[in-house]
């Protein structure tokens, strides 16, 4: 299932194979870097970027006996690399190369994820701009409250968006960084030239101050803007998931050749991209959870966050994209019913726009305390058949006061259009 909306690359940037080779590609970077200073022999860098390979069956043969994956590694790529295999690693931990190998590997993690969402941005401006003039009701605790436009609605998760986008960019910017100091952060063995350099080689920034790892709360906001994105995306789901009840029916799912929905109901459409979004929101909140408790470690460092973050970096970034890919899916083939939405409309029986009557009796000089119990008493004794406009053009009391014309102008919904209009243009813009 995920296959299907998430795209292949974003799998590909987690495995071992691609994981090593971001570490092999900073080894060489140092080695390179230390040649071009005289730490060691140019030969030795020549013979790294020229030989340097590995191999994840022999690393994992090598990892059971020595129980350290960075140990293997080394050695596997100096056993390919020969003489000048002692070379590698010179002057570095493991952590030197595990972080910034790492934040390669996010950096492309989030080119990709980037790129879905700005897919799913276009798939929400086109329903913003499709839909800026589709009125329907809004709704403030479930229960009819104003009118508003369907486009109006997906501009408010469109701005969330753009701020999630935001959000990413920025947590992705304070993760891309080189870290070469050494055992416990010092530079005993590795002058800071170098972490500059090859920072620069790279395309990091060096850090300010390590321990003998990156400090874990770049992590923690990381995840945590991933954790943003889905919520936000939740937050649009649990919209959709609403207005598909049967009760309301103002939008469906789209529904392939094919498919069913039930193993038992023949009938049955149900909202289940939403509704798997809102099981993805979930499990980023959870990953975020555990990135925070990863920021408190022992003196100079310990790993206990490192079983945490491979687990929760390839699954926050493979869900996110996910989710924000399986939204776009579900926006472009949304069935937006603009019969039902005017049908329920006229559900309230005119009380969605009791508002605006109170307003235009403040404007006649009635006290606002007045007026807002006079048209709370005609919403509250509205029959089955009976219409708030047609209760007021009977009132004996109001039908001297408010014009035909005038509820006619409050009753069409123009003076929601006219300001939604511009909303969603600020939006969109």
């Amino acid at each position: 299932m995920i296959d299907r909306y998430t795209r292949p690359e974003m799998g590909v940037l987690w495995d071992l194979d691609h994981k090593f080779g971001k570490m092999l590609e900073v080894e060489m970077a140092v080695a390179e870097v230390q040649a071009t200073l005289g730490i060691i022999p140019r030969a030795a860098a020549k013979s790294i970027r020229k030989l340097g390979k590995f191999n994840v069956k022999r690393i994992n043969e090598i990892e059971r006996e020595t129980k350290h994956d960075v140990i293997a590694f080394v050695s596997n790529v100096a056993e390919n690399v020969g003489d000048h295999g002692k070379f590698i690693h010179f002057g570095m931990t493991s952590s030197d190369v595990l972080d910034t190998a790492f934040s390669l590997q996010v950096k492309e993690a989030g080119e990709v994820l980037l790129k879905s969402i700005d897919l799913l941005e276009k798939s929400l401006k086109k329903q913003c701009r499709e839909h800026v003039a589709t009125l329907c009701a809004g709704r403030t605790h479930g229960m009819f409250a104003e009118p508003t436009t369907f486009g109006l609605k997906m501009a408010g998760y469109l701005a969330e968006l753009q701020r999630n986008h935001r959000r990413v960019e920025a947590a992705l910017d304070q993760m891309m960084i080189c870290k070469l100091s050494g055992a416990v952060g010092t530079y005993s063995a590795q002058a800071p030239e170098v972490e500059t350099k090859v920072a620069k080689k790279l395309g990091l920034k060096p850090e300010v101050i390590a321990t003998q790892v990156v400090p874990r709360d770049r992590h923690a906001e990381m995840i945590l803007s991933l954790a943003l994105l889905g919520a936000g995306l939740e937050r649009l789901s649990i919209e959709l998931r609403h207005l598909q009840r049967n009760e309301v029916s103002e939008v469906t799912e789209g529904f392939t050749r094919g498919q069913k929905g039930s193993s038992a109901m023949p009938h049955k459409k149900n909202p289940i991209s939403a509704e798997n979004i809102t099981g993805a929101a979930r499990l980023l909140r959870g990953y975020a959870f555990s990135s925070f408790e990863n920021i408190a470690l022992w003196h100079e460092r310990d790993i206990s966050h490192s079983s945490v973050e491979r687990v929760i970096f390839p699954d926050a970034f493979i869900i996110a994209d996910y989710a924000v890919n399986r939204m776009a899916i579900l926006l472009n083939g949304l069935d937006v019913n603009k019969k039902r939405m005017q049908e329920n409309i006229d559900l309230s029986q005119g009380q969605l726009f009791s508002s605006h009557i109170l307003l235009a009796l403040v404007n006649k000089g009635w006290s606002r305390e007045e007026a807002y119990s006079h048209v709370q008493r005609l919403c509250h004794s509205l029959g089955k058949n009976d219409h708030l406009r047609k209760k007021i053009l009977e009132d004996q009391t109001l039908k001297n006061v408010l014009k035909a014309k005038e509820l006619e102008d409050i009753f069409s919904g123009k003076k929601h259009r006219k300001g939604i209009k511009s909303i969603v243009q600020r939006v969109l813009k």
